[in-house]
């Protein structure tokens, strides 16, 4: 089975990328499992880049962990990203920007690949993540200020089901509970919430 994820090529991720937006019926404008009216602030666009590499010739994904200083979702796993600035003409500008403000990767160096579709989040945010394939080993720079550390995970160690499973988040009255996405933990870290949302959708169109 791990032979299905190593074999995937560049242009087939991309086509799988494509053929998904381009079916509206299988995957939605965009994804949310908040109830209607929990989230009353207009959503303010965002994006983040899930940046793949090759190593021991297979997939990789790589993440960062967000400071414990940061306003928001500090401490967690996520992926290199924030808000569309006006400057920005497309996601993807916003998703290589800030890759280069947080982790030091160059636009230059990235082979974009594609989108997956819209994700609302529960800090108001309307976030698109961008995939794009890097250079690996790559002399990466912090912005310590921000990001604590990156690692890697295997694409196919995050497909298989046995490392993920679905626990339910308590909301206020009157709403019901909503399904969160929590990894297993891998090198002591727990991919959870919007970052494991976007994965798990990623997997899908990959149909791994």
């Amino acid at each position: 089975m791990s032979r299905r994820y190593s074999d995937l090529s560049e242009e087939e991720i991309a086509h799988r990328l494509k053929n998904a937006l381009a079916n509206k019926s299988d995957y939605p404008i965009y994804d949310s499992p908040y109830p209607e009216g929990l989230i009353s602030d207009t959503p303010r666009p965002a994006a983040v880049l899930i940046p793949l590499c090759r190593q021991d010739q297979a997939w990789h994904v790589l993440f960062t962990r967000r400071t414990d200083t940061l306003p928001e979702h500090s401490g967690q796993v996520s992926f290199p990203g924030g808000r569309v600035e006006k400057e920005d003409p497309d996601p993807e500008t916003a998703a290589l920007r800030e890759a280069w403000e947080e982790i030091g990767l160059n636009p230059a160096d990235v082979r974009l690949l594609g989108r997956v579709n819209d994700f609302l989040t529960i800090t108001s945010y309307l976030v698109t993540p961008v995939v794009g394939v890097i250079p690996w080993p790559y002399p990466l720079k912090l912005a310590v200020n921000e990001v604590s550390r990156t690692f890697t995970v295997p694409l196919r160690w995050l497909a298989d089901p046995a490392n993920h499973e679905t626990q339910y988040r308590e909301l206020p009255l009157p709403y019901q509970s909503i399904p969160v996405i929590y990894f297993h933990p891998y090198q002591g870290e727990i991919i959870w919430g919007a970052s494991a949302r976007f994965m798990m959708r990623l997997v899908e169109i990959l149909g791994i």
